[in-house]
This record gives structure tokens, C-alpha cells and sequence, in this order.
């Protein structure tokens, strides 16, 4: 018998839906957390579907979000190319080095489809078996192209090789996209209703090479995925490039715990989602008490804007209390309706 394939879901619909009824969508960027709920490892996850999914599944049975995610792994695109990848067993991957300086360095990578790699396989099936289980909008993470190609060049030798050889680094620049499109299709193929863009590199960039370099990038892949959703997530104090990032044509921005939401708000306006952006430091760190007060109030200070998706400022380490992400989510269902009223008296005891 055929698998049942589900309709596509819409983040931007379940937002306006819960915004009419009072409440908001609550999307921490959470996976690693649910190593907890299965006693397996970071590498266990990264390497067996089964493994991830039903870390996964836990984490989605205990906590109901609105939205999930698969595991955030920056190393996936890079690690399929053959880069030397490190994988300890319970941290996350890392580039050892970075082997492109050279446009002749950049041919052997032309010959290899990341398609036939087993890690990719492994977020493709994860993937599969979350569009069967879960009631909402799934999505996965693929790497933004100027990361990817700072993890084949160096990030501190691409933004001199912008500089000083440009034809390089353009060139290499639409080799890493050509690389992302590739496995972004295959997700949305796979039955993602929302992609993350995950582009911590160009927190360096100022607006106009922001605006030069990736917005065109950002676009394109916006109009080759038009029947998904595109989200960018930059690492780091981006306040200086949210106008940039708003004009990139992607449905939602993914905002880390450095930039004021009320202030991104402000600036980016009504028409774009805003995810974010309780800090996973503090999420690991503080009490229930503490995380149940930031995240209400942060509720609070976005409660004029329609458009927000409360969320984690960047993935949620692997050790976050339980009791903590219970927390974030009894604050993000308390603020609504009639219920307000208790999550105000927490306030004002503060």
C-alpha cells in the first residue's frame, strides 16, 4: 500500500490562525533536547533516521510545538563534498580544514552529487517519517552558501578572497549554492513544508555586500522553492542587516538573542515572520521560574506584532532542563485570552 501523503502546512497560516485566536505559534529550534528522552548520543542521531526521528518524536509527544524541525547539523553539505569532518560522540561535527584556495582546488568537488551520501540519506528519511507523524509544519535546516563555501575556503580567507579575488569568490559562492538547491530539492521533494537557511558567515558582511552577494541568492531560491517556505537564520547581532534580510523575499527571519525584537519588529514590519529569540545560554543556565518570566514577557513586548513566532535565539543544547522547555511552553500558552492574567501576576512579582 502507498504511504498517505499529507497536504503541505503553512507557518505563516498557523501564525495568523493562532494570532485570530489569541495565541502564538511556539517553535522552539529544539532536536538535540530529545537525546535526553531516548538515552542516545549526538552521533547516534547524525548517523541512523530511526535514531533522530524518535528523538524527535518524544520531544513532539511531550511538548506539542506548532512547528518542528529535524537536528541542526551545519556539517551535513560539507561532510557529503568529502570535507574532513570531525565527529565526536557527544558534540556536534566540525570542519577540520578547508581545502579550496584555488579555482583548480574547487574541480574535484564539481564530480560529487552530496545526494549519494549516507548523512544526507539520513535527514532525507528523517524527514519522511516526520511529514507521516507530526500534525503541523515540519521543516529541515540546509546551510546558507556563503557559510558552506567559508567551510571550503575558510570563513577569515573568503571575506579577504571578496576583497582581493573576486572572481573566486563568486565563483565559488554559486558552486556552494548550486550545492544547497540540490539538497534543499530533495527535502522539498521529501515533503518539507518550510526550509531554515542556516548563514551564520555573514553576520561579517556589512548591508551593502549583504544586499550584493546574497539577496539575489536568497531570491533565487525563493522562486525555485515557491510551493515551501524559506526562513533565514544569520547568527549574532544582525540589526544592522535586517533591512537587507526582509528584502531578501524570504517568508520568516530566525533572529539569535543579540538583536531586539521589538526594534527587528520595527523595521522589517508586518509582512515578514519573526522567529526568536529566548537565549538557549539561558535556557540551559536559569530556572523554570526565570525562563517562564523572559519568555512571557518578550510575549508581551511583541504583542502588537501579528507576525511573530516565539522561538529559541538558536538551536537548544542537548542538556537543556526538561522542566525549562516546559516552562517556555506553559509561558507561550498561558498569554493568551483569559488566561493572560496569570502569566501578568508572574510579572509584576518580578
Amino acid at each position: 500500500m502507498a504511504r498517505k501523503v499529507r497536504e503541505r502546512f503553512s507557518l505563516q497560516d498557523v501564525t495568523v490562525s493562532l494570532w485570530e485566536g489569541g495565541r502564538r505559534p511556539v517553535v522552539p529550534l529544539m532536536g538535540y533536547p530529545g537525546l535526553q528522552l531516548t538515552g542516545t548520543t549526538i552521533k547516534q542521531n547524525q548517523f541512523n533516521h530511526l535514531v533522530q526521528f524518535q528523538s524527535l518524536s518524544r520531544l513532539y509527544g511531550r511538548f506539542r510545538p506548532d512547528a518542528m524541525f529535524f537536528m541542526m547539523d551545519l556539517s551535513v553539505e560539507a561532510s557529503a563534498l568529502g570535507l574532513p569532518v570531525r565527529f565526536p560522540l557527544e558534540e556536534t561535527p566540525s570542519v577540520e580544514f578547508h581545502p579550496v584556495q584555488t579555482l583548480a582546488d574547487l574541480e574535484p568537488f564539481r564530480r560529487i552529487d552530496i545526494l549519494g551520501d549516507g548523512r544526507v540519506m539520513v535527514y532525507l528519511e528523517t524527514l519522511r517519517h516526520m511529514k507521516v507523524a507530526f500534525p503541523c509544519p515540519i521543516g529541515g535546516y540546509v546551510i546558507g552558501p556563503l557559510t558552506l563555501a567559508g567551510l571550503l575556503a575558510g570563513a577569515n580567507e573568503l571575506a579577504v578572497k571578496s576583497l582581493l579575488e573576486p572572481d573566486f569568490f563568486r565563483t565559488l559562492l554559486d558552486f556552494s549554492f548550486q550545492v544547497v538547491v540540490r539538497y534543499a530539492s530533495a527535502l522539498r521533494d521529501e515533503g518539507a513544508d518550510m526550509l531554515m537557511v542556516l548563514e551564520p558567515t555573514a553576520v561579517i558582511f556589512s548591508p551593502r555586500q549583504f544586499r550584493e552577494y546574497l539577496v539575489p541568492l536568497y531570491r533565487e531560491m525563493v522562486g525555485i522553492f515557491d510551493d515551501i517556505e524559506i526562513i533565514l537564520h544569520v547568527c549574532g547581532n544582525t540589526t544592522h542587516l535586517l533591512a537587507a534580510m526582509a528584502d531578501s523575499g524570504v517568508v520568516g527571519l530566525s533572529l539569535d538573542s543579540a538583536v531586539s525584537l521589538p526594534q527587528a519588529a520595527s523595521i522589517v514590519g508586518n509582512d515578514i515572520l519573526l522567529l526568536g529569540n529566548i537565549n538557549p545560554v539561558e535556557m540551559l543556565q536559569g530556572t523554570p521560574q526565570e525562563i517562564y518570566i523572559k519568555t512571557y514577557r518578550l510575549l508581551e513586548e511583541m504583542r502588537n506584532f501579528p507576525s511573530f513566532v516565539l522561538s529559541s535565539g538558536c538551536d537548544l543544547p542537548q542538556d537543556v532542563p526538561m522542566a525549562n522547555i516546559e516552562a517556555f511552553f506553559k509561558a507561550g500558552r498561558d498569554w493568551k485570552g483569559e488566561e493572560k492574567a496569570a502569566g501578568k501576576a508572574i510579572l509584576q512579582k518580578k
